[in-house]
């Protein structure tokens, strides 16, 4: 009989930095995945939620991608997804995303950049998150 492979979404972070929440959960994605050719691919899933009283605009994104092995990857750029958007007080923005790794379990950090609405630029964390592919989780 043959194995069945779904998606899991595995616990993520929470993390709120200068009253900016950033929550994320990841995914394991078999139908994108090739564990023989040490492909496993995963989404993730964030929540950026404004906590403060200010706007803010996310200007920037800096990601720390570690594999099974141990071997980092850094990630920088402008926005999330092609967008710079801005959240205004007690507002969200939710996006996904999609990450590549060659072994079946990895880790993500990083931060983001803000501007807010008085010009104070500010970092947020976005704290430790597993990326684990669905047979390796038990």
């Amino acid at each position: 009989m043959p194995t069945i492979e779904r998606s899991v979404m595995v616990p993520g972070s929470d993390c709120l930095t200068h009253r900016i929440r950033v929550v994320v959960h990841s995914t394991y994605v078999p139908k994108h995945s090739r564990p023989r050719d040490n492909r496993y691919t995963f989404t993730y899933q964030i929540r950026i939620v404004n906590e403060g009283s200010e706007g803010a605009r996310l200007l920037r994104r800096h990601w720390v991608i570690t594999d099974a092995l141990g071997r980092s990857e850094e990630v920088h750029g402008d926005g999330v997804v092609g967008k710079q958007p801005h959240i205004a007080p007690g507002r969200v923005h939710d996006y996904t995303s999609v990450c590549p790794l060659e072994t079946p379990f990895g880790t993500m950090r990083g931060t983001y950049e803000f501007v807010r609405d008085d010009g104070t630029e500010f970092s947020a964390e976005i704290g430790v998150f597993s990326l684990i592919a669905g047979p390796f989780l038990n």
